[in-house]
């Protein structure tokens, strides 16, 4: 009841015509609930019927001769290998962990569920939600430490995959067997819309994607052949497909929700092919994602709800519905072509040397099909995976990094002739979407100067506006902190999205976008709108200057402007803060520093950082005097995890205006003199 008060609420504030919309979706929703039990009850024939099957062998065949994207053919270890040294052996021993029901999702660490496995609990904390029609769920709990991303994350039944995957480089039924007896579980223990697995649409969709991939795999395995699993399993992926197109997550601003229900429509009418209703799902669906694309994502290709991690769910759910039409044999939009292969750039720019993406934003460690072991935050695969689906030869030779993903999707004899050597990246501007890339060789700064997410109003989105992330001569400095946890803790959610956990100025301890209620987890006010003043880039160096209207709220306006110079030669970072206004604030400028890094104090404004055996000499000074602090803090690499890392502040009650400096270089390198005189030769109204 409280989650539905909660979201009448939130629905009073939008526009007549949504808050009319959202009425008439909760209204069929709760009438739904007299259909899914009939339904549950399909029968055979009836389903042979929708889909013009003579019988169930008729059926099964003609889905298993269908085309499919990604590559389903035997693949033998030593070709793997040869390719991914060592791939085989990891994904043998995640195969065995799923075989014996154990996981590890979201922070977990290893866990077995036992032989039976609990679908409806969060097995983190033991606490679960009864089975009853997934409308009169109440997932979002403030009042006790649990987290619905896990019964949910379980159910995707991604962790499976490997089992799959060992099936075609072993034969082995019994991964077969496992794969099967897992979803007689679940499907038993989930019937369709009747359980919290059911809540969200956008996890019956990721479904879609698993199951018809299981399908491809196992479908001529001995362990699949009995005709009531065979019949128990169609069934159920039938109305998966049907849950999510009756009850698809619109709203007046669309996020990836949406954009998971659509895909899925896709990726679940392709699979079924033949039939009004799998006929209309794939129509429908495409239509969707060809209107969300020029929507969602940027021109430039940065996808609209200011998250790295999202950024790359998305770019999938985009992708495989567009690689399933083209295999096919349908066609593919010119300008939906063109916008993915803009996220596909956009991800190449902010990949850093070592592969690993910025922890910017939100990040659930979503996937739409995961086939690699590589780390959950390298995402270079996926710009050599939509260079190969759109025909583009710059992003097919990718970014370098392991190329397992690759060989489930594209083929090993496709990835055996790719480029070995990736083309040099430089930097790169995205100014619709708001991000910028100082890049020159071993040295990657990656800036945030974009609007708030989800066209303003939050979403994925942090307040990191002017925050960045540091690579210097190949070492990671600077980290953004990242996103831990959603709904299992109000408090640290909220911690993790604020502006004090971010690498940007703070003043009078207000937010740059102010939140508007500590139980609107994914909204905010849109305060700080962008302007960036000047980017250059060139052979010695990039110079980006912006600012931020998040503090003219204020009393007394002000105005937060910050330059970054990277001086690619030097391996040198200058930042420099000017705040504008008239009167007296209290001023905080922190700094994050990556896990592991060791700092001395040797002057009175200088630290030593020594980060894998090298030495970085940080500078500072201010027109006025400031406090400096160090303390430790928490990084979040991925959802539900945290490790410790130190935060550096300086703090100071100052009148305005004023400006503060900051240098990173290699000890016995440039100074922050020698810094800053180069930023006001290149810009002298700084």
């Amino acid at each position: 009841m409280s989650d539905l008060i909660g979201k009448l609420r939130r629905g009073l504030k939008k526009p007549p015509r949504v808050i009319a919309d959202r009425l008439l979706q909760m209204s069929r929703a709760q009438l739904e609930r007299f259909r899914w039990p009939m339904r549950q009850r399909l029968s055979l024939s009836a389903l042979l019927g929708e889909l013009g099957a003579r019988d169930l062998d008729d059926l099964w065949s003609a889905l298993a001769q269908r085309p499919y994207p990604a590559r389903v053919e035997a693949v033998s270890a030593e070709r793997l290998d040869a390719l991914c040294p060592g791939e085989s052996a990891r994904l043998l021993e995640r195969a065995e962990a799923a075989l014996r029901h154990e996981v590890d999702l979201l922070g977990s660490g290893p866990t077995a569920l036992g032989e039976t496995i609990d679908w409806h609990t969060d097995f983190k904390t033991g606490l679960g939600w009864a089975p009853r029609y997934c409308q009169d769920i109440d997932y979002n709990n403030p009042d006790r430490p649990s987290d619905v991303k896990m019964p949910w994350e379980l159910s995707r039944l991604q962790w499976l995959v490997p089992a799959g995957q060992a099936y075609l480089l072993t034969s082995d039924e019994r991964y077969a067997r496992g794969v099967r007896d897992v979803l007689e579980q679940w499907i038993a223990a989930n019937p369709c819309a009747w359980s919290v697995n059911w809540s969200c649409t956008m996890e019956p969709a990721l479904r879609i994607f698993t199951w018809t991939w299981f399908f491809r795999v196992f479908h001529a395995s001995v362990a699949w052949a009995d005709r009531g699993f065979r019949e128990r399993f169609l069934r159920a992926l039938y109305l998966h497909v049907e849950f999510t197109e009756r009850h698809i997550e619109r709203s007046d601003i669309n996020g990836n929700h949406y954009t998971a229900d659509a895909a899925g429509l896709v990726v679940g009418g392709l699979f079924f092919g033949q039939g009004r209703l799998p006929e209309r799902w794939a129509r429908g669906g495409w239509a969707i994602l060809l209107g969300e694309i020029g929507l969602q994502v940027f021109p430039d290709g940065v996808d609209f709800e200011a998250s790295v991690p999202y950024h790359r769910l998305v770019a999938e759910l985009f992708l495989w519905p567009a690689m399933y039409r083209q295999a096919l044999g349908l066609d593919i939009d010119p300008a939906y072509r063109e916008r993915l292969l803009a996220m596909g750039r956009f991800t190449a720019a902010y990949s850093k040397p070592d592969g690993q993406a910025p922890l910017w934003g939100d990040a659930d460690d979503a996937r739409a099909l995961p086939f690699g072991t590589q780390s959950i935050n390298d995402h270079r695969y996926l710009v050599a995976m939509i260079g190969h689906a759109m025909q583009d030869a710059t992003l097919a030779a990718g970014v370098g990094g392991p190329v397992a993903e690759l060989i489930w999707t594209v083929g090993a004899d496709v990835v055996s002739l790719a480029a070995t050597e990736p083309p040099a990246l430089g930097s790169a501007a995205f100014p619709q979407g708001g991000f910028y890339a100082m890049r020159s060789g071993a040295d990657h700064v990656f800036i945030d100067a974009g609007p708030l997410g989800l066209a303003g109003r939050g979403g994925h989105g942090h307040n990191d506006c002017l925050a960045f992330e540091a690579v210097l001569d190949g070492v990671p400095l600077v980290s953004d902190c990242g996103a831990y946890l959603y709904t299992a803790s109000y408090e640290e959610r909220n911690r993790f999205r604020s502006t004090a956990y971010h690498n940007t100025p703070q003043v009078d301890g207000e937010e740059i976008n102010r939140f508007i209620r500590p139980d609107y987890l994914w909204n905010l006010h849109n305060d700080a709108v962008p302007s960036v003043r000047l980017w250059q880039d060139d052979t010695r160096h990039a110079l980006l200057i912006a600012e931020h209207s998040g503090y003219r709220r204020l009393a007394d306006p002000i105005t937060v402007r910050r330059a970054f110079l990277l001086d690619k030669r030097a391996h040198a970072l200058l930042l420099v803060d000017r705040l504008e206004g008239m009167s007296a604030h209290s001023l905080e400028i922190p700094l994050h520093l990556c896990p592991g890094i060791e700092v001395e104090r040797i002057a009175e404004h200088a630290l030593r950082l020594t980060a894998q055996g090298r030495h970085f000499l940080l500078e500072w000074r201010g027109d006025a005097a400031f406090e400096f602090q160090q303390t430790p803090a928490r990084v979040s690499p991925s959802y539900g995890q945290s490790l410790v890392c130190t935060r550096l502040a300086w703090r100071a009650r100052l009148n305005l205006p004023q400006t503060f400096s900051l240098a990173i270089t290699p000890e016995g390198g440039m100074s922050l003199n020698l810094l800053a005189a180069a930023l006001t030769e290149r810009e002298p109204t700084w």
